[in-house]
C-alpha cells in the first residue's frame, strides 16, 4: 500500500440486512484479492504485465481502486483492512457468517483471507488461470500450499501461513485435493457448502448428508403437542442451551415420533435455525469437522441423527468452531459418548397416550369430519409422524370411497400401507381375518386367548386401572406365548388375535433376521422390533424355538455369541411396548427366563373328538357329500391335529375336482390315509374302498 493510501473507503450499506452477509464477504473477498493480486504483479513483473495476460483483473483492480487500494503496491502485511472491515462491522448487529466463525474457531484476519484466497475459483473460475501461472502448473487450477504461502507470508518465514492453513484444514473449510503430493503442492480447496455458507447462501441440501431449515422456515412450525411436563422442560431448556451451562441436548424415543420437531422447537427459541446431520456415525469420520463451522456459518443449530446398534455407544467429537449446542436424536437403544456430548441434557419422548393421539389425530386431519377420533385414536399406537402419515392416506381412502368423512377403515387401511413401506422386507404379513368362531381349541384356551384381547385392547389404560406400586412396572407391550403340538391352531390363534383388535399380523422370517456375522442379528431384530413399535402390528414369531432356545455353557465363542443374541432377547421383550406372540411345538426348549416375560402363556392341546369334530365341518364345504356316519368315525378314531384336518380337507377337494363331482366319503377316506403315511404311521381306518382313489 502506497504511503498515500492509508485507508479504505467502504461503500454505505445500501441494501436491506438480508444482503450483509454477502458484502461482508465481499469485503474479504477484496482483501484477499489484494494479497493475491500483489503477488501475481511481482511474479509477472509489475502491474501492467499482468493486467496484459490476464485481462479480467481489470475490473478488479478497478474496484479496488474506488476503494482507494492499489495492489501492485501492496506490502505484504494486511494493510488497512482489519481496521476498515471492523469498522464497517460495528454498523452491522445481524448475524454476519465470516465474523461468527472469526469468532468461534479463534480466527484472525490474516487465516481468513488465506481462506477466500483458496476459494476464489469457487467464486470467478478465471483465477484459476492466474493460480496455474503463478505455480508454473499448466493443468493444476487450484492454489497450491506453497503459493499461499509466498503471498501471505512476511520477509521471514516463521510457518504463521502454514499454521493458518492448518487450522482451517482441521476446522473442514479447506481441504486438500491430492496429500501424496510434495506439501508445497498441495492443490487446496473449499468445500462448496462452506463456499455458499461464506457467501451468506443457505441452501436447503447443502450436501446429500446434510439438511437445512432456516430459521425464517421454523416459524411456520405448528405448536407442539405434547405432555405437560414435557412442555415444561422445553421452556427451561433455551436458557440453559444459551448460558453454556449445558452444551448439548440429547432426545432419545422412537423414530418418526417428533424428536426432530422438538429439536426444531428448541433452535427457535434460540432464535437460530436447525443444520440435521445423517451420515457420520464415528468420531473418525472425516466429515464431523465441518459441520460445527458450517453450522455457525448458518447460524444453525446443528441436530446429528444417530443410529448406535444395541449395545453400542456411538461417539461424538467436540464440534471445533461451533458457536452454540449441538442436538443428537438418538432411538430407544444404543449410547453416545464422547467430548462433544460432555455436558449434554438428555430427554425421552414417549409414544404418545390415547388423549395426545386425538389431538394429534384431529391437527393432521385438518377440519375434516371425522366422528370417530377417539375410537381411532385408541385403537391404533401410533407414533406422532406416523400418526400424520395415517391421516393424509385416510383423507384419500376416504374421498376414493366418494366420503367426505375419515372412518376407521380408512385409517386400517392408511396404517397398513405405512406397514408395507417400512416392514415389508424384514417380516411377512399375514392375513387377519375371522372371529374366534373358526377356531376350534379347548375352552381354557379360549377363554386365555379372550383374556389375551381384553389385555391388548386396554394395555395401555392397566397401569392407572392398577394402580400403586405396580402401575410404574406396567408398559403397554403385551408378550403371549402360544405353546402345544404343531397343527393345534396356534398361528390360527394369532392371526384371530390380530383380526379382534383390528390390526395387521407380522411373521419374522428368521432367514432374514439371523446373520452368521457377530453383532448382525441383534441389529436385525432391533430394527423389526422398533419398526413394529412405531406402527402398532402384531409381532409373530412362529415356532421360535431356535431364538429363544435355553443357552447353553460356554464351550467355545460360539456359545458366547449365541448366549449374548439370548440376552439381547430377554432384555428387548422386557422393553417392547407392542404386541409380540411366540410360538413354539417344544415348550421345553424355549428359556425359562422368556416364559418368565411372557405376560399370558396359552397352552394348546391335541384336539379331543368333539373338537375334531368341529374342526371337520368347519374345513369342510358346504356342498359335501361325505356320510355323516363316516365323518363321526374319522372324529373319533383318527387323533388329527387341526392342520392334518386342514390339509386332509384340501386334498379330498382336489380329488373331488379331479373328478367333477362334490366331495365324497371316498375322498375324504383316501386323504385321511394320505395324512397318516405322510406322518409314517398306520391309519386306524380299515374300511373297503379306503384307498381306493388315488392317495
Amino acid at each position: 500500500m502506497s504511503d498515500t493510501q492509508t485507508a479504505i473507503t467502504l461503500p454505505p450499506d445500501s441494501e436491506p440486512e438480508a444482503s450483509e452477509p454477502l458484502e461482508h464477504f465481499k469485503l474479504y473477498f477484496f482483501a484477499a484479492a489484494t494479497r493475491v493480486l500483489a503477488h501475481g504483479a511481482r511474479t509477472c513483473g509489475g502491474e501492467a504485465a499482468l493486467l496484459a495476460r490476464f485481462p479480467f483483473l481489470e475490473s478488479y483492480r478497478e474496484e479496488l481502486s474506488e476503494l482507494g487500494v492499489a495492489p501492485v503496491e501492496a506490502d505484504d502485511g494486511p494493510g488497512p483492512w482489519p481496521e476498515a472491515i471492523a469498522a464497517w462491522e460495528a454498523d452491522v448487529s445481524g448475524h454476519l457468517p465470516l465474523r461468527a466463525l472469526r469468532r468461534a474457531a479463534g480466527l484472525d484476519h490474516e487465516a481468513l483471507t488465506l481462506l477466500l484466497a483458496v476459494g476464489m475459483v469457487e467464486e470467478d473460475a478465471r483465477f484459476g488461470a492466474l493460480f496455474s501461472s503463478m505455480q508454473g502448473t499448466p493443468t493444476l487450477h487450484r492454489p497450491t500450499l506453497g503459493l499461499l504461502n509466498a503471498s501471505w507470508r512476511g520477509e521471514e518465514d516463521r510457518g504463521e501461513v502454514r499454521s493458518r492453513l492448518r487450522r482451517l484444514m482441521d476446522l473442514g473449510l479447506v481441504e486438500v485435493s491430492d496429500r501424496e503430493a510434495p506439501r508445497s503442492e498441495w492443490a487446496l480447496h473449499v468445500p462448496g457448502p462452506v463456499w455458499d455458507a461464506l457467501r451468506g447462501e443457505a441452501p436447503e441440501r447443502p450436501a446429500p448428508w446434510l439438511k437445512h431449515h432456516a430459521r425464517e422456515t421454523l416459524s411456520r412450525d405448528e405448536p407442539l403437542i405434547v405432555p405437560d411436563a414435557l412442555r415444561e422442560a422445553l421452556g427451561r431448556l433455551p436458557a440453559l442451551l444459551a448460558s453454556g451451562e449445558a452444551r448439548a441436548l440429547v432426545v432419545r424415543g422412537p423414530h418418526h415420533n417428533g424428536r426432530r420437531t422438538l429439536l426444531r422447537s428448541v433452535a427457535r427459541a434460540l432464535g437460530r435455525g436447525v443444520l440435521e446431520v445423517e451420515g457420520p456415525q464415528k468420531a473418525d469420520d472425516a466429515r464431523w469437522r465441518m459441520v460445527g463451522p458450517l453450522a455457525t456459518l448458518l447460524h444453525a443449530l446443528p441436530v446429528v441423527v444417530l443410529e448406535p446398534a444395541p449395545g453400542e455407544a456411538a461417539e461424538v467429537p467436540e464440534l471445533n468452531g461451533l458457536d452454540g449446542p449441538l442436538g443428537v436424536v438418538l432411538g430407544r437403544l444404543g449410547g453416545v459418548s464422547g467430548d462433544g456430548v460432555d455436558r449434554a441434557l438428555t430427554l425421552n419422548v414417549d409414544m404418545p397416550g390415547p388423549e395426545e393421539r386425538a389431538l394429534h389425530w384431529t391437527r393432521a386431519l385438518a377440519g375434516r369430519p371425522c366422528s370417530s377420533v377417539t375410537e381411532i385414536s385408541e385403537s391404533f399406537r401410533l407414533t406422532r409422524g406416523h400418526v400424520r402419515r395415517a391421516a393424509r392416506l385416510a383423507q384419500a381412502h376416504a374421498a376414493l370411497a366418494g366420503r367426505s368423512e375419515v372412518e376407521p377403515a380408512d385409517v386400517r387401511e392408511a396404517a397398513r400401507a405405512l406397514n408395507r413401506q417400512a416392514l415389508d422386507t424384514l417380516a411377512v404379513r399375514l392375513t387377519a381375518s375371522g372371529d374366534w368362531s373358526q377356531l376350534s381349541v379347548a375352552g381354557e384356551t379360549l377363554r386365555e386367548l379372550r383374556l389375551l384381547e381384553a389385555r391388548c385392547r386396554h394395555r395401555e389404560r392397566m397401569g392407572v386401572a392398577v394402580g400403586g406400586p405396580l402401575a410404574g412396572q406396567l408398559t403397554p407391550g403385551v408378550r403371549a406365548l402360544f405353546q402345544g403340538p404343531s397343527g393345534t391352531g396356534k398361528t390360527l390363534a394369532a392371526r384371530l388375535v390380530a383380526a379382534a383388535l383390528g390390526l395387521d399380523v407380522y411373521r419374522v422370517e428368521l432367514s432374514s433376521v439371523v446373520n452368521k456375522y457377530i453383532g448382525e442379528t441383534e441389529k436385525n431384530l432391533s430394527r423389526i422390533f422398533a419398526l413394529a413399535e412405531e406402527l402398532d402390528v402384531v409381532l409373530l414369531f412362529d415356532e421360535g424355538d431356535s431364538l429363544f432356545a435355553r443357552r447353553t455353557g460356554v464351550g467355545s465363542s460360539t456359545d458366547r455369541y449365541a448366549n449374548l443374541e439370548t440376552n439381547y432377547l430377554l432384555q428387548r421383550i422386557e422393553s417392547y411396548e407392542g404386541i409380540l406372540v411366540v410360538t413354539t411345538n417344544a415348550a421345553d426348549a424355549i428359556d425359562s427366563a422368556f416364559q418368565r416375560r411372557m405376560d399370558v402363556v396359552v397352552d394348546f392341546r391335541a384336539p379331543d373328538p368333539s373338537e375334531r369334530w368341529m374342526l371337520w365341518q368347519l374345513h369342510l364345504p358346504t356342498a359335501h357329500a361325505v356320510d355323516t356316519g363316516l365323518l363321526r368315525e374319522v372324529a373319533v378314531r383318527c387323533q388329527l391335529s387341526g392342520g392334518q384336518i386342514r390339509n386332509a380337507v384340501l386334498h379330498a377337494s382336489l380329488l373331488a375336482l379331479e373328478e367333477g363331482t362334490p366331495m365324497g366319503s371316498a375322498h375324504l377316506e383316501a386323504s385321511v390315509v394320505r395324512e397318516y403315511r405322510k406322518a409314517g404311521d398306520v391309519c386306524p381306518l380299515r374300511r373297503a374302498g379306503a384307498t381306493s382313489l388315488r392317495g
